[in-house]
């Protein structure tokens, strides 16, 4: 019979065991296959199941047989929270704490425990864990950046990786940002990939890979565990037209009309109770949609269809993945988690450098900001604030804030085989990406080592999901701690402190009262807050984290806008 759980296992913990399984007193569960997709800047009303309108019956149907969850954790931007995610560990402890570096050593990675347990291992996407290298001369390092570089050149240690962290096969960007069209940092393997057919896409590429994978593993009679790192649809918005055309006139109402029409999906769909969060004010500044220029309306629209198309495509993707395993006969025991990296992102980006590209391989000019047509390789642009808080309905702020718009993800947990949930079923447990490694080494039947080829490991963070899984109720949640760029929280309980990246001043919410982060509670619990705002200073100083200027006051807030 495949994929025996070790004894270490009681038989049947994992809930009922697949196909071939034995009865009686020495049956025992197959060990699932593992498929982790991460979306790259996804908002977290974006998919149909959370209350989107954009076409995704892939993800949809994943949903509806599986269980969602919406009190999920991430650390509220890219390099953070794919650290934390694979090491189980607060980014702060494994080197991320901040983009452009590389994952330490002191963090044993999923792919590494599963490996050792004696899965097979592959990633496909993005990485963004490595340290990104620099030319010192920035003309140049652009040039670099925009292909005219030595093919040879790895684009960060080779060490830092991904074939160098556990995973046996890896097809991706080792840097964050791309032309989606013509990716920069592309290798496969550890070799830098010179060259993409005319009609490449990375989306597209991405999900071709995973199939390949997909395919590879099932030559051999061992379980695997596939990462499958989406670049979408992060800026630039580089979308296929054929999808873009499917949506260029379902964003004209705006930012706001969208962020109420996806509100009352939420709320009918069970996801949110109105009395106990309400849908805020819009976060975004400057002036109502309707104020707009109609040649400004008219290019924002356009932005989103874009957004919209590259969101669908990866779905397209996601189908291709999930039949390919199901054609398999692998996909009743593979166990499917589907998240967002961070919410949505306000940002604009403005101009070429770092990994912002000045132009194509064929010389055209990279259009920043430029009302041209959105969506095509040289034009650079993102969705900006309007859409991103709109994206993010029904939580305030974005990517890079730990309010629940930057911290909030939607997850989708798919398992046939070992998930005891009801088809469809929502919780409201509070989880953590830092959860994912304890989750995936107990399904692997494999512990927490405190050594790793010679390097001395810190503990994870995180706790294992399988209760949840099973349909049963953690023990009251933990603390959570979160600090990027200067945004920080703590979470405890049903109290959440939070502060903006530019603030000195902390808010508090009752998040079982106020999921929407609505009514500061600040001025009316000063203990709380201060005892909360002590706390949090405790775990950064543990972590090495700056303390803010002037160790920013735990002073009550301002009523929340």
């Amino acid at each position: 019979m495949r994929r025996i759980l070790p004894l270490l296992i009681l038989a049947g913990s994992l809930g009922t065991a697949g196909a071939g399984s034995r009865s009686g007193a020495d049956a025992v569960a197959p060990r699932p296959n593992v498929v982790l997709i991460l979306a790259d800047d996804l908002g977290y009303s974006d998919l149909g199941a959370y209350g989107g309108e954009i076409r995704k019956p892939n993800l949809d149907r994943l949903a509806q047989n599986g269980l969602r969850f919406t009190q999920f954790y991430n650390a509220a931007r890219c390099c953070p929270t794919r650290a934390a995610l694979l090491t189980g560990q607060l980014p702060h402890r494994v080197g991320l704490a901040r983009n452009g570096q590389s994952l330490t050593r002191n963090g044993l990675t999923l792919a590494e425990g599963l490996q050792a347990a004696g899965y097979q291992t592959g990633m496909v996407g993005k990485w963004h864990l490595s340290e990104t290298w620099q030319l010192p001369d920035p003309a140049l390092h652009q040039k670099w950046v925009d292909h005219r570089h030595d093919p040879h050149r790895p684009f960060g240690p080779l060490e830092s990786y991904p074939t160098r962290r556990g995973f046996e096969r890896f097809y991706g960007i080792i840097w964050g940002v791309v032309n989606h069209f013509d990716p920069f940092s592309l290798v496969e393997g550890e070799t830098p990939v010179a060259t993409v057919p005319r009609d490449y896409y990375l989306t597209d590429a991405i999900t071709r890979k995973g199939v390949e994978a997909i395919r590879a593993f099932g030559r051999h009679d061992r379980p695997f565990f596939l990462y499958v790192a989406y670049t979408a649809p992060h800026w630039p918005l580089h979308a296929r037209p054929e999808e873009v055309r499917r949506y260029r006139s379902r964003y004209q109402a705006g930012w706001e009309a969208l962020r109420r029409e996806r509100y009352a999906r939420q709320v009918r769909f069970g996801l949110f109770d109105p009395d106990r969060a309400p849908l805020p004010p819009l976060t975004a500044e400057g002036p109502a949609w309707e104020a707009l220029p109609a040649a400004e309306r008219e290019w924002e629209a356009a932005r989103m269809a874009v957004h919209a198309a590259m969101v669908d495509r990866m779905d397209q993707g996601i189908g291709r993945l999930v039949a390919e395993l199901d054609g398999a006969g692998e996909l009743e025991n593979t166990l499917l988690l589907f998240l967002s990296d961070n919410g949505a992102s306000p940002e604009l980006p403005a101009r070429p450098g770092y990994d912002r590209t000045a132009q194509t391989r064929d010389g055209r000019p990279m259009r920043y900001r430029d009302p041209a047509e959105p969506g095509s390789e040289a034009s650079y642009v993102g969705i900006g604030p309007g859409w991103a808080s709109a994206l993010n309905t029904p939580f305030r702020y974005w990517k890079r804030e730990s309010f629940e718009g930057g911290a909030c993800t939607p997850l989708i947990a798919h398992w046939p085989a070992g998930l005891k949930t009801a088809a469809g079923s929502l919780t409201d447990e509070v989880g953590h990406v830092t959860d994912f490694l304890p989750t995936l080494l107990e399904v692997a039947g494999a512990a927490y080592p405190t050594q790793y080829r010679g390097q001395r490991l810190t503990p994870p963070d995180g706790a294992s999901l399988l209760p949840i899984l099973r349909g049963e109720r953690r023990p009251p949640p933990r603390e959570l701690f979160f600090e990027h760029d200067g945004g920080r929280a703590l979470r405890q309980g049903d109290w959440k402190l939070v502060a903006e990246r530019d603030s000195d001043t902390w808010k508090l919410f009752h998040l079982g009262r106020d999921r929407t982060e609505t009514k500061d509670r600040a001025g009316d619990h000063p203990r709380r807050v201060r005892e909360m705002a002590a706390r949090w200073e405790t775990v950064a100083r543990e972590l090495g984290v700056p303390l803010p200027p002037g160790r920013r006051r735990a002073a009550p807030g301002r009523t929340a806008q």
